[in-house]
């Protein structure tokens, strides 16, 4: 059940002591039992690891990387993405922002990891990788050479070996670093939509996750409309945000919650600079939701004060349109006709000007620094078909900067066999305080 913080008054939620008993019991309440991820056990060459999903999941995910490997003329993927070692084997860290490469042959074979000394232990325990091997910092340690070494061992010289470039977790210097060692030795070639294409169709079990990042993003809506006044930092309002969502069990966010007022609502981008708020005022609220690594995300606008008829206006075309994608959005049709409303609306209602060239995104299971997880992206002309499974963000932002107003929503979305299936249980209205 969601948290409801309708029933939570600006007294008991003052900021900013909004560590109140009441709010704070309540949300203890919601993190125990069914609110937290669910755990499986089970054991990789004798040693315990537990998993956010039934190993099998895990299996038939990694069967089917094989087969697209093979349908390629692969011997061996090198995984880098974040997301892939998690989705594939549920190894779960921040360790990417250093080099670490994960190793899977096409056909059955050792799933051999290369990371560094913090990453050991929750590599054994929390992933399916039968051998998790380990390079030392120190001077003129290059661990590409440690890669080679592991690829040597596979039998791998002379074959045709993917490499994940379209990721945060290699860096173009690490890249440059796994070329040169390669050289002479395999041929490496771009695989970085191996896994990713799995990812984009959403399993049942996964979709679970994603219902539960839903009820984590309203929860969060609510803490934010409630902690907006005059007077206050909006960074306050970002407090609530988070405090909301981890209280209620979920994770921290793989991405910053938006949070732009007055003249900075107009932004496609947060601030990291705190703005106190006025007596009237405007706030473009974007946020994250996490459960489990999986993603919701959710844009709403917040007037304190009188709203300015040009932006109830905006406001009412940019809700009508939002609205009218997401009923749009049926298998049969492409990603690309989604925008194609989106272009079409803003433009003949004269915010052309003012519109973004894309209208959503992908999501999924995402680490820092990001929550989108594209391809597919949502613009006019992008030829990817509407699948069921997928799970899409969809805003529509007006930024009138001409006027110093905004007016954004954004919903997310589950492409389903019966028709579309929105995250969130909040209408999509103007919230004015």
């Amino acid at each position: 059940m969601a948290f409801n913080w309708h029933t939570i008054n600006a007294q008991t939620f003052s900021m900013p002591d909004f560590w109140n008993v009441v709010v704070w019991q309540e949300c203890l309440s919601r993190v125990a039992g069914e609110n937290m991820a669910k755990e499986f056990s089970t054991k990789v060459n004798g040693r315990a690891v537990t998993l956010r999903f039934e190993r099998d999941e895990h299996e038939g995910r990694i069967a089917r990387a094989r087969a697209a490997m093979r349908a390629k003329g692969l011997s061996a993927l090198l995984v880098f993405a974040q997301e892939s070692h998690f989705y594939l084997t549920g190894y779960d860290t921040s360790g990417y922002v250093f080099f670490q490469c994960g190793v899977l042959t096409a056909e059955d074979g050792p799933k051999i990891l290369l990371t560094r000394r913090p990453d050991q232990s929750q590599a054994e325990d929390t992933s399916l990788y039968d051998d998790i091997r380990i390079w030392l910092n120190a001077e003129n340690v290059n661990p590409a050479d440690e890669l080679r070494k592991i690829l040597e061992e596979l039998g791998l010289k002379g074959e045709r070996v993917g490499i994940e470039l379209a990721t945060y977790g290699l860096t173009g210097y690490n890249y440059e670093r796994v070329r040169v060692a390669m050289d002479g030795f395999c041929t490496l070639v771009d695989a970085s939509e191996i896994v990713r294409e799995l990812r984009v169709r959403k399993s049942p079990a996964e979709l679970e996750y994603v219902r539960r990042a839903g009820q984590l993003a309203d929860d969060a809506v609510w803490a934010m409309v409630e902690a907006a006044r005059p007077g206050i930092s909006d960074s306050l309002v970002t407090s609530a945000c988070i405090h909301a969502m981890l209280a209620g069990g979920g994770d921290m966010p793989s991405g910053d919650p938006m949070v732009n007022s007055g003249p900075r609502a107009v932004y496609g981008r947060g601030l990291g600079v705190p703005r106190m708020l006025e007596a009237q005022d405007q706030i473009m609220l974007e946020h994250a939701a996490s459960f489990c690594r999986y993603t919701v995300v959710t844009e709403r606008t917040v007037v304190l004060g009188k709203v300015p008829d040009r932006q109830r206006t905006m406001f009412k075309v940019a809700t009508d349109t939002l609205y009218e994608i997401i009923d749009y959005a049926r298998p049969g049709h492409l990603i690309g006709e989604l925008d194609d409303i989106h272009r079409r609306n803003l433009d003949a209602a004269g915010y052309e000007k003012y519109r973004f060239s894309a209208c959503g995104y992908s999501l999924g299971t995402t680490f820092r620094p990001t929550w989108m997880d594209p391809p597919p992206m949502l613009y006019s002309g992008n030829r990817t078909p509407i699948e069921t499974g997928m799970v899409l963000f969809c805003h529509v932002v007006i930024g009138d900067r001409d006027h110093g107003l905004t007016a954004a929503t954004g919903l997310t979305f589950h492409v389903g066999e019966k028709g579309t299936e929105i995250l969130s249980e909040i209408p999509m209205e103007l919230h004015v305080k």
